[in-house]
Parts: C-alpha cells; structure tokens; sequence
C-alpha cells in the first residue's frame, strides 16, 4: 500500500521555507552585521603597491634648473609621462591593503627646455613617516625606562641581610648536595 502525503504538508514545507528565506534577507539590512562576516570569511588580499615611494628628503634634493636625468636619478621613472604635455611628469603612489586604508601621494615636476621649473607637490612625508605608516605592527610612542633615578632608588626598601654560615671544610660540602637520581633505563625481565 502506498502512502500518499498531503497537501497540507506541502503548504507547512512551502511556508518554511519562504520564512528561512525570508529570515536570510533580514540581516542584509543590517550593515554591521554583513560587513562583520564578509571580514570573517574575505579571502586574502595582497597588497597592491603602485608608482614611486617620494620622501620629504628626496623632493629636497631636486633644485631649478637640474636636468630630466637628474630628475630620474633622484626620483625615479614618473608614472605618467603624458606625451601631450611633454614637460610635466606625474609621480603617483598608491597604497592599497586589506585591512588599512588606502595611502595616496601625486605630485608634479615641470620643465621648461628640459630643465626643472617648479616642482608642486603636497607636504610629503619623510623616510621614517612613510615607514612607520606601512608598518604593519604598532611602534611604541615612548621607549620604555629602562633606569631608576636617584630618587625612586632611596624610596626602594633596604635588603634584608641574611646571615651565612661559616664555611665547611669537608669535600662533600664543597662538591655540593648529591641526589638520588632514578635509572636511565629499567632493568630487564
């Protein structure tokens, strides 16, 4: 005899379903909650490095009047070289990496006859700025002390003296305590 299932149970399943479906769109909206498991479960993602690292230092180096060569010594290749406007180079760096936000620098050199007019470029940051910006770990603020002043030694309270016994002459007491020691190896059956 062969079982028939009602209709009942198909609407009961039905309903579920759309409910569970339904309870699925409900955390959507929530945009903490989302952004918390898409972090959870996001893949790896390498950090994309692009264009010329520039320093307060080297933009101190580049003087009116120096040559492209110079410039490219000192600088590096530029990132765009527009062939339309042959005497402006752009120097960009971008920084993307999961996790931090994104770093952006640009900044341009201007020739006139191959020589440099005017540089303009936003403050930049020094060597130790920009590698204390990409570090991944957190750089102590303040080196730890490592010394007590004169002061802080007079407030520490004073040793205790422990009295020493008077040496024992015997060779025992100087080779020290001896003791039992159980065996490497247990013995055979």
């Amino acid at each position: 005899m062969r079982k028939t299932v009602s209709p009942r149970f198909f609407v009961l399943s039905a309903g579920l379903l759309a409910a569970l479906a339904l309870q699925g769109c409900s955390s959507i909206n929530e945009p903490t909650s989302i952004k918390g498991f898409i972090a959870f479960i996001s893949p790896y993602k390498p950090d994309i490095v692009q264009g010329n690292v520039v320093t307060t230092e080297q933009i101190t180096q580049i003087k009116t009047g120096m040559s492209r060569s110079q410039v490219r010594d000192i600088l590096g290749s530029p990132l765009i070289a527009d062939p339309f406007h042959g005497d402006r180079w752009d120097y960009v760096f971008t920084l993307r990496r999961q996790g931090f936000d994104d770093q952006q620098r640009s900044f341009v050199v201007l020739f006139e006859k191959d020589q440099v007019l005017k540089i303009d470029a936003p403050t930049l940051p020094s060597e130790e700025q920009f590698v204390a910006s990409i570090s991944r770990r957190k750089l102590p603020t303040s080196t730890p002390k490592l010394e007590l002043s004169d002061a802080e030694r007079a407030a520490l309270p004073t040793p205790v003296q422990v009295a020493v016994a008077a040496p024992a002459a015997s060779a025992a007491a100087l080779a020290g305590a001896t003791r039992p020691y159980p065996p490497l190896e247990s013995p055979a059956p």
